[in-house]
């Protein structure tokens, strides 16, 4: 389930929308890194900034799932995507994987305005990530026929090692990790409701 064994090509065939978002963080973060006045402005139009959203810029609530502010942020998130995104893509489909990421960005963007002051600015897709594992979560609690054991306590040790880091790193935004991650159990029903109780993991 988190063993990648495809090729390039098989990938991108199997997974369109998690390639979409890994193509498109990594297109635009080699984008912003271009020392460019206009394109350093552009970004800074697009990063998670509570005082832009309470002017009226909603948009940030969304943009900084696709921003990163270094290249080890922004391989740490996509490995993460790489390897725990895929099996969800296929278990839910594009529409519905997609609505799960989105949205879980988007509540973690909202809990960091609701929480953090004004001034606070932050990017990442980490709101997102632990949203798919909110997804996870609720799959091992609720629908358990739906996951093996293994994967169960896969998942498990991996949110438990996520939610203590959290903590204990510097410079982490902590509401969006912990609503994203509540976003993505609160979506989780609704996206699989309709969903064949036969798929196992």
């Amino acid at each position: 389930m988190f063993i990648r064994t495809e090729s390039f090509q098989q990938f991108i065939r199997s997974y369109p929308i998690v390639t979409t978002i890994l193509a498109l963080q990594f297109g635009l973060w080699l984008l912003f890194a271009l020392p460019i006045p206009l394109i350093q402005l552009g970004h800074d139009h697009l990063v998670g900034f509570n005082y832009g959203v309470a002017a009226g810029e909603w948009w940030r609530l969304i943009t900084p799932v696709f921003l990163h502010g270094s290249l080890t942020h922004i391989l740490f998130n996509s490995m993460s995507l790489f390897l725990f995104a895929p099996a969800l893509e296929h278990l839910l489909g594009k529409v519905r994987f997609l609505i799960i990421y989105l949205g879980a960005g988007f509540i973690g963007n909202l809990g960091t305005y609701w929480v953090e002051p004004l001034e606070y600015v932050h990017v990442g897709a980490s709101g997102a990530i632990f949203g798919l594992f909110g997804v996870y979560l609720y799959l091992v609690l609720f629908k358990p026929h739906m996951m093996d054991r293994g994967n169960s306590q896969v998942i498990l040790t991996i949110l438990a090692v996520s939610v203590i880091m959290t903590f204990v790193n510097s410079n982490i935004n902590i509401m969006a990790h912990l609503f994203g991650l509540i976003g993505g159990m609160l979506l989780a029903p609704l996206t699989l409701v309709f969903h064949s109780k036969k798929r196992r993991y």
